[in-house]
């Protein structure tokens, strides 16, 4: 019973990790959503004024013609991208993720602390109901583009996430 009590407190800590890389990925795809979301509302109206602006179609410049042109055709097309692309469901559905699975990091890593001291039928149903959350959390494979897991490996190896209580009591996770 003691073997198997140490493989589920260590699928908890592997499942832990896997949560900790997988949210922070999330997270630094979401800062990038947020900023190109604010590029696509700003970018047309920036573009719209500048394809309308009376000192420019008042230049006789065929240059000037053709700018204002090409500022006016992005103006109409960045909402158009914007739409097709469904962007603000994406968005929602990386705030909800990555909120998920860091929620699911930190209670993987509570259940190897705190409910493996539990009864191993107790300890081993909370275990199951957190991978079914994590199922869940898994089902719509959202993921967030390669260099995003790169950095996040990056951020999570420098210590970042290492907790200072953990620090000093030697804990490591």
């Amino acid at each position: 019973m003691a073997e198997k009590l140490e493989q589920l407190i260590q699928e908890c800590r592997r499942q832990s990790e896997g949560c900790l890389y997988t949210s922070t990925s999330l997270f630094i795809w979401l800062r990038t959503l947020r900023y190109l979301k604010v590029i696509f509302i700003v970018a047309p109206l920036i573009l719209g004024s500048l394809a309308s602006g009376k000192l420019l179609l008042s230049l006789a410049s065929p240059n000037a013609k053709i700018f204002a042109a090409a500022c006016a055709f992005f103006a109409g097309l960045l909402p158009s991208i914007y739409a097709a692309l469904k962007y603000d469901d994406r968005l929602k559905e990386c705030i909800t993720l990555s909120a998920e699975f860091k929620n699911l990091q930190d209670r993987f890593r509570q259940a190897a602390l705190i409910a493996s001291q539990k009864e191993f039928p107790e300890f081993e149903a909370h275990f199951n109901k957190l991978m079914e959350r994590l199922e869940v959390a898994r089902r719509s494979s959202f993921t967030a583009p390669e260099w995003c897991f790169r950095r996040a490996q990056k951020k999570v190896k420098s210590g970042d996430y290492h907790y200072d209580v953990d620090i000093a009591k030697g804990i490591s996770h």
